[in-house]
């Protein structure tokens, strides 16, 4: 998995507690968690991913009292999940921006290596349930999250290893969330651009494919 620290593409949606550029009102839209681009996502779905993954976790933890402390670890996991979804739609519009399409053939490339790497599917699926908290049946959406970024950032231009490249990767994603006018559910939080750091997401959450940038060369904590 040290391919993940060594091409370094992935950025924190962690936004800190700072004031927004903009934030995005409640709505009328009753059993909705958010409306991102007039299109709902359902309290429902946003239940059903987090059952997925508390499944995933109850399954690789038999012990009852590790799999307590596993759930308190992951105690924001409704918050961070719903950033996930809805940045994983803004991505979209990122890349519909940019002209960029990712096909079918570069994401099964893409998660084939990084089984190898991991060890194996079951490896890798591992992997990213401990690390990210992604269930494995998100993986395959997770990881085609992974190549969009890594596309993105090319055809942006932007190198991610480098304050200058993230804040061009995120000023676009800044654009295509303000074109999707994300409405989110208040129980939620809030949705905003950070005017320190110019990212954009709910406050105070990170997502699976949204991760911290590190330097090549530097490993990736577990």
């Amino acid at each position: 998995m040290h391919r993940r620290s060594r091409t370094a593409f992935l950025l924190s949606a962690a936004i800190a507690a700072a004031p927004l550029l903009t934030a995005c009102g409640s709505g009328a839209h009753p059993g909705a968690a958010a409306v991102v681009g007039g299109e709902r996502i359902t309290v429902a779905q946003l239940e059903n991913r987090v059952n997925e993954v508390r499944a995933a976790q109850r399954a690789a933890t038999p012990d009852r009292t590790q799999y307590q402390q596993v759930v308190a670890q992951t105690g924001a996991l409704t918050r961070n999940t719903l950033n996930g979804m809805v940045l994983e739609r803004v991505l979209d519009q990122a890349l519909k921006d940019a002209g960029v399409t990712v096909t079918r053939k570069e994401v099964q490339k893409y998660r084939s290596d990084l089984e190898h790497e991991a060890g194996g599917p079951a490896a890798l699926e591992q992997a990213y349930l401990q690390r990210y908290s992604v269930a494995p049946e998100q993986l395959d959406e997770s990881v085609r999250s992974d190549v969009e970024v890594q596309k993105l950032s090319a055809a942006l231009g932007a190198d991610l290893n480098t304050p200058e490249g993230g804040t061009v990767f995120w000023e676009a994603l800044s654009k295509a969330s303000g074109k999707l006018d994300v409405d989110l559910n208040p129980r939620y939080g809030s949705w905003g651009v950070d005017e320190t750091s110019g990212r954009v997401g709910l406050l105070d959450t990170k997502t699976p494919w949204l991760r911290e940038v590190t330097r090549t060369g530097t490993q990736e904590p577990a």
